[in-house]
């Protein structure tokens, strides 16, 4: 799987942005399993509203199937796995 995600907006506006191939990293079958966990190809994830809250674009391609979400970045998806999948993101960045 490719995954390809922004980390934007906030109050200072600053942009990140990580690739990943998960043929390639350590741990991209665990990465794979959490993606697959947040049914990233079906269930849309939950939203948030406000104009100042961090936004993660992430867009992941596995073999034809190709799909980007944006997530807000606020606290509110709890121990939910998109909050993990955010954790490891950042981690990445």
């Amino acid at each position: 799987m490719k995954i390809r995600a922004t980390m934007g907006g906030g109050f200072a506006g600053l942009a990140r942005q990580v690739e990943l191939d998960t043929a390639c990293i350590a741990g991209g079958r665990d990465l794979e399993a959490l993606l697959h966990r947040v049914d990233f190809f079906g269930a849309p994830p939950p939203c948030a509203v406000g104009a100042d809250l961090p936004r993660w674009e992430i867009t992941v391609e596995d073999g034809g199937r190709c799909k980007s979400v944006v997530l807000a970045d606020d606290g509110s998806l709890g121990a939910t796995e998109w909050q993990g999948l955010l954790a490891h993101l950042r981690g990445a960045v």
